[in-house]
């Protein structure tokens, strides 16, 4: 039942990063990996900062929206479109 939870949390989270972030689109797939990678960098990226965006499914989904953001901004640092 775990593994379902986090890979609606990381489908969610994808597609809001996504959403919010406006790159391209990476599908149903491409979301569910950028939306779970994305929780661990934000995560991360908020424990170095002492920041909590609560808990529960609202405070994961947040964060990885948050993670998927940062991860979206680096892949088109990388694979800028000229």
């Amino acid at each position: 039942m775990e593994i379902i939870s986090t890979l609606i949390i990381g489908a969610v989270a994808g597609w809001l990063g996504g959403t919010i972030y406006k790159g391209g689109g990476l599908g149903l797939l491409g979301n569910i990996i950028v939306g779970i990678v994305g929780s661990f960098v934000g995560y991360f990226v908020l424990g170095k900062l002492g920041v909590s965006l609560g808990s529960g499914w609202i405070g994961a989904i947040l964060t990885g929206a948050l993670g998927a953001i940062i991860i979206l901004f680096l892949i088109n640092l990388i694979f800028k479109k000229k």
